[in-house]
């Protein structure tokens, strides 16, 4: 990052935060930061949404995302010329076949996590370790996805693989981290009723894929707990797609007044036909860990937002007002509709998914307001909150 923001530590309670270093100005870009360690998620994965599987870049053309997302292999796209993948750099590992966006991509897997986890050969063998443990998460975490096992799978191979172990056990505790009843909040979060079960169940075939004596730790119990809770507090969400890419490019054209309207109609029609088809799954999608980005606090009322718009996991922080040297710069962990309602329902989504109560400027305007939920909003939505917060997550 330049240095328009330092991370800086508040208090036991907060943790760190994000201050700015310089003024920023509305619309600017504060830093983009490449994650220390991401990977797509496994049921996204095993419905055909092609990403690198390194840096997340969607691998099918638009017009092949399109098409797949239609269900209808005879859409052709207009301006063919807009879509930014390339597929002759595209390369895959010569021993696992996973595909890669580039050489580069395919370089940069390897030397940090990729020897360990390559499976070679046993790429469709269900008794390889490996494989078993992906199949024990898809069984416990079903779309809409918020983690992923092989996150923290490629945390453990990167150590493993290091020649500075310590370096990279340092940077990966830098990540907020939990006491053992908001671990396990958290780790209940992501696996529901059956926890204690499934968590020793994952830890058993973890250790058996992956054990490594330099961080023997991570295998207990204990530790095992606390990798799970460091990625379901600190993951964030990635989201990648050919298409949009594709929609970005063709807003940009200078077209003549009809011919924009012909097209923007196109594009309408074509997200109302996805959306019956596909539902709101329309990216590739994954988590990642990002140092900087996980030092940002919470606000229902951010002056900083996340986006993908380079179609990988790079991520930009863009100033949503003009933000003042000195002041904290904060994102939210809500999506637009959830900031909408009472402080009372915005705290609830908060509490249940990362163990804290808000008292940004908004909520405290509000602390007085009736501890009612929005419209006496029903019990029955806890679904839809966590389908929307995952859309917030990975919005491109």
């Amino acid at each position: 990052a330049g240095a328009v923001a330092e991370a800086r530590f508040i208090s036991s309670a907060k943790g760190k935060g994000l201050f700015a270093t310089k003024n920023i100005r509305k619309g600017e870009t504060v830093f983009v930061e490449r994650p220390v360690v991401a990977s797509q998620f496994l049921w996204n994965a095993l419905y055909n949404y092609r990403a690198c599987d390194h840096c997340l870049r969607a691998l099918e053309t638009a017009e092949e995302n399109a098409q797949r997302l239609l269900g209808k292999s005879s859409l052709v796209l207009p301006h063919p010329e807009q879509c930014s993948i390339r597929k002759d750099l595209h390369q895959q590992c010569p021993r696992c076949q996973v595909t890669y966006c580039s050489a580069e991509c395919r370089q940069a897997a390897l030397e940090q996590y990729h020897q360990v986890l390559c499976l070679g050969p046993s790429r469709d063998d269900p008794t390889h370790p490996l494989n078993k443990l992906q199949e024990a998460w898809r069984n416990m975490h079903y779309p809409p996805e918020t983690s992923s096992i092989m996150l923290m799978a490629r945390m453990v191979a990167t150590i493993k693989q290091a020649k500075d172990k310590e370096w990279w056990i340092k940077a990966f505790s830098q990540f907020c981290s939990k006491t053992a009843n908001e671990e396990e909040e958290i780790v209940h979060k992501l696996l529901g009723d059956k926890f204690k079960g499934q968590l020793e169940l994952l830890r058993l075939l973890f250790t058996e894929a992956l054990y490594d004596e330099h961080l023997s730790r991570w295998f207990t119990p204990e530790g095992f707990r606390s990798l799970f809770a460091l990625v379901g507090t600190n993951g964030q969400g990635i989201g990648t797609s050919s298409l949009s890419q594709w929609v970005h490019a063709c807003d940009a054209l200078d077209l003549p007044m009809l011919q924009r309207e012909e097209l923007d109609a196109f594009i309408d029609q074509l997200y109302k036909d996805i959306e019956k088809e596909s539902g709101e799954f329309l990216n590739c999608e994954g988590s990642g860990l990002y140092v900087l980005q996980s030092c940002c606090n919470h606000s229902c009322i951010p002056n900083a937002e996340t986006s993908f718009p380079e179609n990988n996991f790079l991520l930009h922080l863009t100033a949503l007002e003009d933000i003042e040297a000195g002041e904290e710069i904060c994102i939210s962990y809500l999506d637009c509709c959830q900031r909408e309602r009472s402080r009372h329902s915005r705290n609830k989504i908060l509490r249940e998914n990362y163990l804290f109560t808000c008292s940004c400027p908004k909520c405290l305007a509000q602390a007085d307001d009736a501890d009612v939920t929005s419209d006496e909003e029903e019990e029955g939505e806890g679904e839809t909150d966590d389908a929307e917060l995952e859309d917030e997550m990975t919005d491109v």
